[in-house]
């Protein structure tokens, strides 16, 4: 907070406020190339999950709730992938997990990979392209008990997990996500479950880099012209360090650029430390935000297609947010201002909305993202019921976005220090 503060104080004090051109071809919308996508992932939805690091932390008294069941996607994805088609989603997100495939060394289970085979198919089917990520978090239990990426050799194993999913992939052309989220994976999620030992911190960094270059190449290999990126968590403020430390050493070889984004923050709004604190339904969600995070890789990488890999708002249990925000607003306005982004020149290609259900969130099932509410600690039956995002969305999606004038539920924030000090001293109007 005292970092923060530092840098809040003098944007106050000394900022020039100067606007940003406005988009002439706002009501021009997003055209019928974009891609609208949804998100998911194998341990977050499938449940009846097999020994892995997370099954273990799941178990264990670190986290509030077991995995259990979750939203049961490994019997329902029909479900699920027929609700996605039924919105006009184009694209659909799910991860092809390394514990369910390869249980033990140098073993495949055919009957796991068949049901991999089934969800890609009827992806297929349902007339979108599969993105399928690689490492969403999850490895093994037997890759855990040699020591996970405290391990020097963890990479090699890694990479022969991959090259199989890619080898049996790769001829249906799916959008490849190599590692989520690096950063939050290495420091929020191994280090603080102690999958990692502090001192071996830079290790998993380096192992990461080497897996992404290492497949990258054995993607474009097998699936030439295939679009591959690894997904960088967008956090305010702080995004260039962060990005040293994976997507600086990648950036030659990611096809388009994977973006994240949730939590805004402003000189007049500090709101986003509750997502540290976990109670994401109290952090702040600012749609404009998209914007600048967006613009800030726009710079960084001149002409490169930017795609929204993940964006959502989080709700406690389903309830109303503290602030009033409902999703199906923050999904017009996210949809307004990824048009103002293609508008004022950024090459905005794509957006998922995290998520299709609500799912496992890494140790709770209070955080709640779901475009369709699902009870997992109070229904047996693990109905999905959909909220009135779902008609939002597919409002967007036949429109290509929102109509003309239409104009965002929440505006700008004052000051934004989403991508500081640039957001604050050149803002979007």
């Amino acid at each position: 907070m005292r970092r923060l503060l530092a840098v809040v104080l003098p944007l106050l004090v000394c900022v020039i406020m100067i606007p940003a051109a406005p988009a002439s071809a706002q009501d021009q919308g997003l055209g019928p190339d974009f891609l609208w996508g949804v998100g998911s992932a194998g341990f977050q939805s499938e449940g009846s999950s097999p020994d892995s690091n997370w099954r273990r932390y799941s178990n264990s008294d670190r986290v509030d709730d077991p995995v259990g069941t979750s939203v049961d996607f490994r019997n329902r994805y029909v479900e699920d992938i027929n609700n996605a088609r039924d919105m006009g989603v184009k694209v659909y997100r799910i991860s092809v997990e390394w514990a369910r495939i390869q249980p033990a060394p140098g073993v495949w289970d055919q009957r796991e990979l068949e049901y991999y085979d089934r969800v890609v198919h009827h992806i297929l089917l349902a007339g979108m392209r599969p993105m399928i990520t690689l490492d969403h978090w999850v490895y093994p239990g037997w890759v855990a008990d040699r020591g996970g990426w405290n391990n020097p050799d963890m990479a090699e194993s890694w990479l022969i997990n991959a090259r199989k999913v890619v080898d049996r992939y790769a001829r249906f052309d799916p959008i490849w996500v190599t590692v989520n989220e690096p950063i939050v994976y290495t420091y929020l999620k191994e280090l603080a479950f102690g999958g990692v030992a502090a001192p071996n911190v830079p290790l998993m960094l380096d192992q990461l880099v080497r897996v992404h270059r290492s497949i990258y190449d054995h993607i474009h290999a097998r699936q030439p012209g295939a679009w591959v990126t690894s997904n960088s968590a967008y956090l305010p403020t702080v995004q260039p360090a962060l990005d040293a430390m994976f997507l600086d050493r990648i950036a030659d070889k990611q096809d388009f650029v994977g973006i994240d984004y949730y939590y805004s923050v402003s000189a007049t709004d500090l709101n986003t430390y509750n997502a540290a604190t976990e109670e994401f339904w109290k952090a702040t969600s600012a749609a404009d935000g998209l914007y600048y995070a967006l613009r800030y890789y726009s710079r960084k990488f001149p002409g490169k297609p930017l795609y929204i890999v993940e964006n959502g708002m989080p709700t406690e249990n389903g309830n109303p947010r503290p602030d009033g925000y409902q999703r199906e607003d923050q999904l017009r306005d996210a949809a307004y201002w990824l048009t103002r982004a293609r508008a004022d020149g950024m090459n905005v290609v794509g957006y998922n909305y995290w998520s299709i259900t609500d799912n496992y969130e890494w140790g709770s099932y209070t955080p709640r993202f779901g475009l369709y509410r699902v009870d997992v600690m109070t229904d047996p039956t693990l109905t999905r019921q959909a909220t009135p995002a779902v008609a939002a969305y597919r409002e967007i999606i036949a429109d290509a976005g929102v109509p003309a004038g239409y104009r965002p539920t929440r505006p700008a924030q004052f000051c934004s220090l989403v991508d500081a000090p640039t957001s604050c001293s050149q803002p979007v109007r």
